[in-house]
């Protein structure tokens, strides 16, 4: 049976008790009985005073659905944030839930590989305002489990627009969900952590929470998974196409170097940055071995960015790239290509605890002392104090201080955190793809 709200009263002692070891105020445990209903937001210290799981919660919450509420944010701590949903209908698979500070750019985060079993909530809360196309993707589908956003998506104000969001959501199988208070939603994040989530859009209306608290307890997270290795294609194949422009669309110069970009789960845009930096490039699986990428004869290898646990990618990237560089080809590596290259160098990776996800990100090049501006999309990084002699750090966040480059000058390589190929986005780190260019010279 399920546990009655008299049941934990008793179990903490009466409402005193309750409010002392809770930490939560006697009116709002007062109004547990009153309103007879437990709010979700009170789960997590009940659940640390009494030690009941999650499920006794989820079956004992009677409360009904809010009016207009059609869908349901369910966090691992057993917090409800409900709205309205929209997109595609559909119950999510656990992922981690992230807040993204951009502004804009919403088509290219979520088709961006690297949130792969992620639920992204954006910050700003006009997301959808112009629409959807065929244009600003970073991969042909939507790598995101779901999105969380303050405002309903309005019609799209964009000459560009070949749909609403709604609808390319539809299109992409993904749902979303609308009316969320995204300010309490993030400070969440910011204070406790990212936590698991799925996002709940039923189709009949109906949420089994229990059910999907099971699926959420069971889940490990994201530390130990490699995902670049679902996320990356399946074949080698030649990039064509530069970066876009208001009067040209894409193009680029004819190329003058080679690169294999190794595909860990490469934004198109990265490739286009490439290109347009006059190289032909290669992009290869993510399992490629060092002979598979010498074979192509490269002028330099890059290593692009993606999503899971760079430890565990490692096991079969960090040979590959050790045998890059006992060849004496040059490196680039951008995001997980970055923190990849760490490893193969001898050093290590940790998870951050809220992460870095926005066009709005300051790091300072230690070289030159000059901050850049920066986008980033990243839940790890590179452990400092594990870096060998030999490797320099060479960018630093200005946010937390974590590590945003390195380079070791003896082996001819180099990586940055963040993504220099930003679009839409700052513009201050493009530059790092020409001085690629000039490393392969």
């Amino acid at each position: 049976m399920p546990i009655s709200i008299n049941d934990i009263l008793d179990r903490l002692g009466g409402p005193e008790a309750a409010a002392a070891l809770t930490g939560i105020s006697i009116d709002a445990v007062r109004k547990w009985r009153s309103g007879d209903a437990i709010p979700s937001k009170h789960w997590p210290a009940i659940m640390a005073a009494t030690g009941l799981p999650m499920e006794e919660f989820l079956r004992s919450s009677e409360a009904p659905v809010p009016h207009g509420a059609t869908a349901a944010l369910l966090l691992a701590d057993g917090q409800i944030f409900w709205g309205r949903g929209f997109g595609a209908f559909g119950v999510t698979k656990p992922a981690e839930l992230c807040f993204c500070t951009g502004m804009t750019g919403y088509q290219e985060t979520l088709t961006d590989p690297s949130y792969a079993a992620q639920i992204v909530t954006f910050t700003f809360p006009h997301i959808g305002n112009v629409g959807a196309n065929d244009e600003d993707l970073e991969a042909p589908q939507i790598f995101a489990s779901g999105l969380v956003v303050k405002e309903d998506p309005g019609p799209p104000s964009n000459y560009r627009a070949t749909a609403t969001l709604d609808e390319w959501l539809k299109r992409m199988g993904i749902p979303g969900i609308a009316g969320v208070d995204t300010r309490a939603l993030t400070l969440h994040i910011r204070d406790h952590g990212a936590p698991s989530a799925m996002l709940l859009y039923p189709a009949d209306g109906k949420f089994d929470f229990v059910a999907a608290g099971a699926q959420l307890a069971g889940w490990p997270g994201l530390e130990g998974l490699d995902l670049a290795a679902e996320v990356s294609c399946r074949q080698s194949y030649e990039w064509t196409g530069g970066t876009w422009s208001w009067a040209g669309g894409f193009s680029a110069p004819a190329p003058t170097k080679t690169v294999v970009a190794v595909d860990y789960g490469a934004k198109r845009n990265i490739l286009r940055s490439l290109a347009a930096a006059g190289c032909r490039v290669i992009v290869v699986p993510a399992d490629t071995d060092s002979a598979g990428i010498l074979r192509h004869n490269p002028d330099g290898v890059f290593l692009s960015n993606g999503p899971g646990d760079p430890a565990a990618t490692a096991a079969y990237s960090v040979p590959a790239i050790r045998g890059v560089m006992e060849a004496g080809i040059p490196i680039f590596g951008i995001c997980l290509g970055h923190q990849l290259l760490a490893h193969a160098l001898g050093a290590k990776t940790y998870k951050l605890a809220r992460g870095h996800r926005g066009a709005n990100q300051p790091v300072k090049d230690l070289a030159t002392g000059k901050v850049e501006i920066t986008s980033q999309n990243h839940g790890f990084a590179v452990d400092d104090a594990s870096l060998p002699e030999g490797v320099e750090i060479t960018h630093t966040s200005l946010f937390d201080g974590s590590n945003e480059g390195i380079a070791c000058p003896a082996r001819r390589v180099f990586s940055v955190q963040y993504h220099p190929e930003a679009s839409p986005g700052p513009s201050d780190s493009a530059h790092l793809f020409n001085r690629f260019v000039e490393m392969m010279s």
